[in-house]
């Protein structure tokens, strides 16, 4: 059985990836920050996965807590084929670099890049060892590009440096049967995070060409067809899923 480790995995984006690879027969690992009560409905709400599922908690802009993730997955399944680097923190509010506290400007490029580092040091020789491994990061719309972003200078700091990390490993780990790949969702918001395509395409959106907005079912589909076996030729690739929005925005720039 396929194991995978998905942080942020209870909520958001990160439990429709969840869903995915619980329904498609694979092991578990949810890391979960802090709301215990949402992991306890979760319990009931996944009631028939339980043998194949457990839950993490820890905080992944700490390393010991990234360690114990590991271990914890390791310890119950023995393996790691797929490591899905879902958790992000992002600040909402806007802000100009130099209105950054320390503090700030840490939690964004430790959790958004370093927590990446630090699982790929665990992860990868294990993959290595298994001869198979898929690695999922995520980036935001256009990162491969560096573009500026104004307020978030922080979180765009970390995920463009995350592209390059992507790719590199791409290259490194090749030979080894790992691909590494990057997906960056487009604006989904709010409750869209966890719900079906189907329910995305009853709501009508002006935003997107599609029409319709993104949804953490977009996201696991994706997600799930980059760590396919069959998906091997597709590493070190930067994949949009905006519903056009990122091809109107390169069209107003030219």
């Amino acid at each position: 059985m396929r194991h995978a480790v998905i942080t942020a995995g209870s909520k958001g984006l990160g439990k429709k990836v969840t869903e995915h690879f619980l329904e498609r027969g694979c092991s578990v690992t949810v890391n979960f920050k802090s709301d215990i009560a949402r992991v306890e409905h979760l319990k009931q709400e996944w009631a028939p996965y339980l043998p194949q599922l457990q839950f993490v908690q820890g905080d992944i802009t700490k390393k010991e807590d990234i360690v114990r993730i590991v271990t914890q997955a390791m310890e119950r399944f023995g393996r790691i084929d797929y490591l899905i680097n879902n958790a992000g923190p992002y600040i909402f509010e806007r802000k100009k670099l130099i209105d950054y506290d320390d503090s700030e400007w840490e939690e964004m490029i430790n959790g958004n890049l370093t927590a990446v580092f630090h699982f790929l040091k665990l992860t990868i020789p294990i993959m290595r060892n298994q001869r198979y491994g898929r690695i999922i990061n995520y980036g935001f719309q256009d990162a491969e590009h560096s573009p500026g972003w104004l307020y978030r200078s922080a979180f765009s700091a970390a995920k463009v440096g995350l592209v390059s990390l992507t790719r590199t490993i791409a290259l490194e780990e090749a030979e080894h049967g790992i691909t590494a790949n990057m997906i960056c969702p487009g604006d989904i918001r709010g409750e869209m995070k966890e719900s079906s395509i189907d329910t995305a395409r009853g709501i009508k959106d002006d935003r997107t060409p599609i029409g319709r907005s993104g949804t953490g079912e977009d996201i696991s589909r994706i997600i799930g067809f980059l760590c396919d076996d069959n998906s091997d030729l597709i590493t070190g690739s930067i994949i949009s899923a905006t519903g056009g929005i990122n091809v109107v925005s390169r069209n107003v720039l030219q």
